[in-house]
């Protein structure tokens, strides 16, 4: 009888074995939604889906609501990085929601799109 050794997952130095911090709270939901569109969007770029009716029906939701996500894929892109970067909130909630989001990427001029995140960010405290 042959004897087989294998691993499943390979060993790492006991030097290289650290503990990992997870951050408490929840991401705010306006992270994830934009984390969303992104993914979307490269999705649609790669040719792993057709349009946002084969995101919809991939994802199982609305086109309608395909359509409110992609909009944040207009948003300029430092205001982009700032929300992608924003801490996690230990009570759930974050004090600027999605549909204020998609009223700034409404806005066609990056610079328009900053004056107004700069207004919803003194508006909300952040």
């Amino acid at each position: 009888m042959n004897e087989i050794q294998f691993q499943l997952r390979p060993r790492r130095a006991k030097e290289d074995r650290k503990e990992t911090v997870v951050p408490r709270g929840k991401l705010p939901r306006i992270a994830e939604v934009l984390a969303l569109a992104i993914s979307f969007d490269e999705m649609i770029r790669r040719g792993l889906a057709k349009d946002h009716s084969d995101l919809a029906r991939l994802g199982c939701i609305s086109k309608e609501r395909i359509s409110q996500i992609m909009r944040l894929i207009w948003l300029a892109p430092d205001i982009q990085q700032e929300i992608l970067n924003m801490p996690r909130t230990p009570r759930g909630r974050f004090s600027v929601g999605e549909v204020a989001l998609r009223r700034v990427a409404s806005k066609m001029l990056w610079s328009e799109q900053r004056a107004e995140w700069g207004r919803l960010q003194a508006a909300c405290h952040l």
